[in-house]
């Protein structure tokens, strides 16, 4: 099935063109700039022929036609038609109480996702968005949401309650949802095809390590616990995320900065993490290189990261009584050694070993970073969520049809 793969920002449109029986994908490209001027790039893979333009992008529903005309143009596209677009995967941040897996789009699922807005503000309207690009361009093609928070429905009460009144659960749904779901739920996947048991005998801890950072427990195949929160913003430090604090250094900081809520939240997301701690920068490769000039911020900040990860990787040992793989992934997981080495050192004491000198030379490929004498194993897995999103879309489409 040829499935085109959408995530919509407030101003982009990212997209992967798949062909799901290969599991290839065949383009790919973004949209940037909608509502501004418009910019596309695009990439036909199997040719390497690119496509570049400056094109007025004055809503999604113009981003899109743009990226129908790529995909389908005789020089650079990958279809002949529009015809042969056979279904349309969004990903979505935040499913909040309502969404519990990849669901069809249809009008009582957006009137759903409308009620997710106050959750993932910075999300929620783009992906609206892109959906009505999408309806309006191809009004005749099936269309799918996949989300991220979806993957970790399956948390016990215990662990996604938090100890707030219960009238505000109730009323403005406050709870943990995750997020990063649909990379945690790829890699486990994967995790559990290499350890060769049954799903339901398998203890994995899946550690997303990005810009964005987030460490899963992942017991019998299903989530047991999660670090992010509410939002985004709960766990360990990121880029410019500070992660999880003390609550009361909220209402501290903004009785002696004088910030307004949308001041110290702007400040808690986008000027903490790494570039608060160092000073430096929120990219974890411009901290290493600091770090091999004798920085000592930058040192510091990634060592906060390593330690606590570690700390999860201890924490959620215990909740699922006991660890038969951990996996790194994403763009720190899959690219930095000094993370992987530091959060797993000192571990030995649970059985955990891994080959050091391979673990500095390997990077975003697929290998086994445990040595046979491991009792843990340790993978580096390269995350694929678009192809989890086209293969949701996929398996949804073709159940209308039987």
């Amino acid at each position: 099935m040829n499935v085109l793969v959408v995530n919509a920002g407030s101003s982009s449109l990212k997209y992967q063109f798949f062909d799901t029986t290969t599991g290839n994908v065949v383009a790919k490209g973004n949209c940037e700039r909608i509502g501004l001027d418009g910019k596309i790039t695009h990439k036909q893979l199997l040719s390497g022929k690119t496509y570049t333009a400056e094109l007025a992008m004055p809503n999604h529903a113009v981003a899109t036609r743009i990226v129908v005309d790529a995909l389908t143009n005789p020089e650079y596209g990958c279809v002949k038609s529009m015809d042969e677009i056979e279904a349309v995967g969004h990903r979505v941040v935040h499913g909040g109480p309502y969404f519990f897996e990849s669901v069809l789009v249809t009008p009582e699922v957006i009137e759903k996702l409308e009620l997710c807005r106050d959750l993932a503000p910075l999300h929620t309207g783009p992906h609206l968005m892109g959906i009505a690009g999408c309806t309006e361009v191809m009004p005749n093609v099936p269309q799918v949401l996949v989300f991220d928070t979806a993957f970790h429905q399956t948390m016990p009460a215990e662990a996604y309650y938090y100890p707030i009144p219960y009238e505000m659960y109730e009323k403005y749904k406050i709870r943990r949802y995750g997020a990063h779901g649909t990379s945690h739920r790829y890699v486990a996947g994967e995790m559990i095809k290499l350890l060769g048991k049954p799903a339901e005998e398998t203890k994995i801890i899946t550690c997303h390590l990005g810009n964005g950072s987030s460490i899963s427990a992942v017991k019998g195949g299903k989530v047991i616990d999660t670090s992010m929160g509410l939002t985004p913003l709960d766990g360990v430090i990121m880029g410019t995320r500070c992660g999880a604090i003390d609550p009361a250094i909220v209402t501290f900081i903004m009785e002696k900065e004088g910030f307004t809520p949308a001041q110290m939240s702007d400040f808690m997301n986008k000027k903490c993490g790494f570039l608060g701690v160092s000073g430096i920068s929120s990219d974890c490769r411009d901290i290493e290189n600091a770090i091999g000039e004798g920085n000592e911020r930058a040192a510091l900040a990634l060592n906060i990261l390593n330690y606590q990860i570690k700390k999860f990787i201890g924490s959620y040992t215990a909740a699922m009584g006991g660890l038969d793989a951990i996996v790194f992934t994403a763009g720190i997981g899959e690219n930095t050694s000094l993370v992987r080495a530091g959060a797993l050192e000192g571990l030995g004491f649970m059985g955990i070993e891994i080959d050091k000198e391979l673990n500095n030379s390997v990077r975003g490929k697929l290998t086994k970073l445990s040595t046979d004498n491991s009792k843990v194993q340790v993978w580096l897995i390269p995350t694929n969520e678009e192809l989890v999103i086209a293969s949701d879309t996929e398996a949804i489409v073709k159940a209308l049809n039987k």
